[in-house]
């Protein structure tokens, strides 16, 4: 998760987010480069009072200015087409989740299940426990199997919400009468944290997101234990 002073994004958690970041640090570059020469071209104009007869008047010159930002620009639109279809791919989701937005906090069902479903609501800061999290924490988390492709299927009761978790790439909007979907893979055990990113009304800030990946036999033993208490 994100801590204080940081500069950059959170750690990869899946695999489409890794290559998110290692788009931005391939555009990020170019820019810098970009900025650089425009930088020395400007300090060359301010500081010299010689004139180049060639360059104000140069067929060479307006080529290479024309032809250079149209290959800049196709560096940068190849990779960024290649992860905008690699974020669309759903293969043979093993397990399929249903977000559903409130006012505000969402529900999960797990439509793999006969009855497997439940709210998640954030924990008031006088209920937190040692080493928890304010405004991040939530009573119930939504547990799912690492290594394995989850589907998930994102919509809202009543107003706009968005279901975004930054370690693993995802920003869904969550529409009322709208049944959105994105899929995941969690790369390795752990917590992640997000929020709605979407502002539905005064308490906006308070539906935090818990994603809890576990090995399979853990999520197993999770998931019977919640079908028993339902």
């Amino acid at each position: 998760m994100a801590h204080p002073s940081q500069l950059g994004f959170q750690d990869a958690a899946s695999p489409v987010m890794e290559e998110l970041l290692h788009f931005h640090d391939h555009t990020l570059m170019i820019v810098f480069l970009i900025s650089s020469l425009v930088l020395y071209i400007i300090l060359a104009m301010v500081s010299t009072k010689l004139t180049n007869k060639y360059i104000l008047d140069s067929q060479e010159i307006e080529i290479v200015w024309t032809i250079l930002p149209a290959v800049i620009l196709i560096l940068i639109a190849l990779p960024s087409l290649r992860i905008l279809y690699l974020m669309d791919e759903i293969n043979d989701p093993h397990i399929t989740i249903k977000a559903l937005g409130h006012q505000w906090y969402w529900s999960y069902e797990y439509t793999d299940y006969e009855n497997l479903e439940f709210d998640s609501y954030m924990i008031q800061t006088e209920d937190l426990n040692p080493g928890q999290f304010r405004l991040l924490e939530t009573d119930h988390r939504m547990v799912v199997p690492m290594e394995s492709p989850i589907r998930m299927l994102i919509t809202a009761e009543d107003v706009l919400h968005s279901w975004a978790v930054p370690a693993l790439g995802i920003k869904m909007d969550a529409v009322p009468g709208r049944l959105n979907q994105t899929a995941f893979i969690i790369s390795r055990p752990g917590i992640y944290y997000g929020q709605c990113s979407e502002i539905c009304g005064a308490n906006h800030t308070f539906m935090p997101i818990v994603v809890e990946s576990v090995p399979l036999e853990h999520f197993e033993n999770w998931s019977s234990l919640m079908l028993e208490e339902s």
